[in-house]
């Protein structure tokens, strides 16, 4: 068929058109549909694969999910559980413009890191990181929806700057303390390795957003003990507790145990 003209707008595309149009390789489309992604309308008797008009939407959803960073595998559960394209393309745009400010903050913290290695300032943890708190996004949105984000994402930009300094230093504190459990060898069911784990949970709740907020014990339960495997399984939180984030986890699933309410 025609490739389309300013005068035309055809019906359906050429796999080698709308791979050159969307910026990806005419495998990548082949695989798309190997996997049952996103599949042509039709496959001529030549072995061509054509695309039609309706199917461009979805095509721009995957693209936009995938540079957010999911996996073909989560992208895939997404699209079929969001039927209505118009309500899930207002949110991508709700999801790309939190993207683009949290981008905006980085750049600014980078640039005040810029200045005060040019000027032999003082570095502030709390304007040098500003922005970098998101990196866990795609984790939040995925286990717990995007309400629990945004809501925990406005609560801490709701706070000043020696708030977010605070907080910064209550979870070092924290991870510190963990750390030194550890080494002194205690037991995942000792008073103090309980002791923080009770401190712990009591962190956890303060942030708003979370299943810790709901009035379900169950629920509760099941968010601690899904961080408390996190901290060992990620090496981007089991990094925090210096090799010791299986006192973590044990503790903190002993202290559910042994408890009613988290």
């Amino acid at each position: 068929m025609n490739e389309p003209t300013n005068f035309e707008e055809p019906d359906e595309f050429s796999i080698a058109y709308l791979a050159r149009t969307a910026g990806i390789s005419s495998r990548t489309l082949r695989h798309y549909d190997h996997i049952g992604l996103f599949s042509p309308h039709r496959v001529a008797s030549n072995g061509y694969r054509f695309y039609a008009q309706d199917q461009l939407v979805r095509l721009q959803r995957i693209l936009v999910l995938k540079d957010m960073g999911l996996s073909l595998e989560n992208i895939a559960e997404i699209l079929e559980h969001q039927s209505d394209e118009r309500e899930a393309l207002k949110k991508h745009v709700e999801q790309l413009q939190l993207q683009r400010e949290t981008l905006d903050r980085q750049i600014l913290a980078l640039k005040h890191s810029i200045t005060a290695l040019e000027t032999g300032e003082t570095m502030k943890p709390e304007t040098s990181f500003d922005g970098f708190n998101e990196q866990y996004k795609q984790e939040v949105t995925e286990r717990w929806g995007s309400e629990a984000y945004n809501s925990s994402n406005k609560w801490w930009r709701s706070k000043t700057k020696q708030e977010q300094s605070e907080f910064f230093a209550l979870v070092q504190e924290l991870n510190d303390a963990w750390i030194q459990a550890g080494n002194d060898q205690v037991s995942a069911e000792s008073e103090v390795a309980q002791s923080l784990a009770a401190r712990h949970v009591q962190w956890l709740t303060s942030v708003p957003g979370t299943p810790l907020g709901a009035e379900d014990p169950e629920k509760h339960a099941q968010y601690i003990e899904s961080l408390a495997d996190m901290y060992v399984a990620d090496e981007r939180f089991a990094k925090n507790y210096g090799g010791h984030a299986p006192l973590v986890r044990d503790a903190l699933k002993f202290y559910l145990k042994n408890t009613t309410q988290p």
